[in-house]
């Protein structure tokens, strides 16, 4: 896509009213699996092995980061930049506004965090916001910056709905170099004149694609109206549709554009179909969770209600499981998620706010127990498993 297609473009030139009725019929055209061939949930992986390693053309030698922040970086263990990271870090510390198309899992919260910390190691008055569509992500973000800024004197705020509000006017109280969350959170502190964002240069909006689905993109634009004019914008989708590229044209300048996705779905991950008929489908996932193989499953269904219900469903036949959805608390929601990670818990039932930007280490299947609504959204279900060259499996209940 040819950068001179791209143009800043003001909050003003956009109808709210217009806005809403697009989020209004964006949501409405996405009735669940109907348009979805099952045929698409059949693919054969690909042998891992066969996978070609990437070899950077920068180390982060080459970046010429702060040593802090470097002796961070390997004690994550990233010894090489990743794909994404080695084709955007350097625009981003050149002050460029990045558009940045990537598959999940590929380090892309390293890629804008790393060059921000250096940015603000180098202007120590640059404030960052980074906004995030839901809860779990912008935690997942806070706490990948809390990792590469240990050490450095370097603060955050995560401020997301579900929390305790006063614990984050607290915090706010404090020197935050960065502001981590969701919209609605961000929004609402700035209407009690909680946070002021006059002095924030650089926001980053991560999974953009997801916050038009979800409805939240006019609380983003309220936020975005409030930066000042000149202003360093960095933006994430793992999709480049028509409505993503409106988005990049309202808010950016100029961008540089970063595509580094790669197939659709990653090659290690197997997928099927399971053909229920007329049988009982929690009897039929009964029977796949007691063989072996499934090991660390996340189950997604279609709405809290169901999700819940399966979750207690599974617990009373014996199994070690928790839920994640809208209907529950953010600190159960947080406790249930780690839990899941750190595989106190094997099973995971969850909606779709499980299926994006997720890390969560060595699942080994995700089940489909409902059919996504849109074949995007199977394609980020699915990739929670297969990570990191490793192999997964995917299963769609189908009748």
């Amino acid at each position: 896509m040819n950068q001179k297609y791209f143009h800043g473009r003001s909050y003003n030139r956009f109808s709210q009213n217009r806005s809403r009725q697009f989020n209004r019929q964006t949501i409405s055209r996405r009735p669940f699996g109907q348009s979805i061939n099952p045929a698409r949930f059949i693919n054969k992986a690909v042998p891992v092995t066969q996978a070609e390693t990437f070899i950077p053309d920068n180390s982060f030698t080459d970046f010429d980061l702060n040593p802090n922040l470097m002796a961070n970086i390997l004690a994550k263990g990233y010894d090489a930049p990743t794909l994404v990271q080695d084709k955007i870090i350097h625009h981003i510390l050149k002050g460029s506004d990045v558009v940045g198309v990537a598959d999940t899992g590929t380090g892309k919260t390293g890629a804008f965090l790393i060059p921000l910390i250096e940015k603000i190691v180098k202007n120590p008055k640059v404030k960052v916001i980074i906004i995030a569509p839901t809860r779990e992500l912008a935690l997942q973000i806070n706490e990948e910056f809390k990792s590469f800024a240990r050490g450095m004197r370097m603060f955050s705020a995560c401020c997301v709905g579900g929390a305790s509000i006063h614990a984050q006017i607290h915090e706010l109280k404090y020197e935050n170099q960065f502001i981590i969350g969701t919209p609605g959170r961000i929004k609402d502190l700035i209407q009690r004149r909680i946070l002021n964002l006059s002095g924030f240069s650089t926001i980053v909006l991560d999974e953009a694609d997801r916050m038009l689905d979800t409805g939240f993109i006019n609380d983003t634009r309220a936020i975005i109206s409030l930066l000042p004019r000149s202003r360093h914008t960095l933006f994430f989708s793992a999709t480049m549709g028509r409505e993503v590229e409106s988005l990049i044209r309202e808010f950016l300048t100029n961008p540089v554009i970063i595509s580094v996705k790669t197939a659709e779905t990653p090659e290690g991950i197997e997928q099927d179909v399971v053909r229920v008929g007329g049988a009982d489908k929690v009897e039929v996932l009964h029977s796949l969770l007691i063989k072996e193989e499934f090991r660390k499953i996340l189950i997604f269904g279609r709405t809290k209600f169901s999700v819940e219900r399966l979750s207690k469903n599974l617990k009373a036949r014996g199994f070690s499981v928790e839920s994640i959805h809208g209907n529950k608390v953010h600190s159960k929601r947080q406790r249930a998620l780690e839990a899941f990670k750190k595989d106190s818990v094997k099973i995971l039932v969850a909606t779709d706010i499980a299926a994006r930007g997720l890390d969560i280490p060595e699942v080994s299947h995700v089940i489909n127990f409902d059919v996504p609504a849109t074949y995007e959204d199977y394609i980020h279900r699915i990739g929670r498993t297969g990570r990191a060259n490793k192999r997964g499996k995917a299963l769609t209940f189908v009748n």
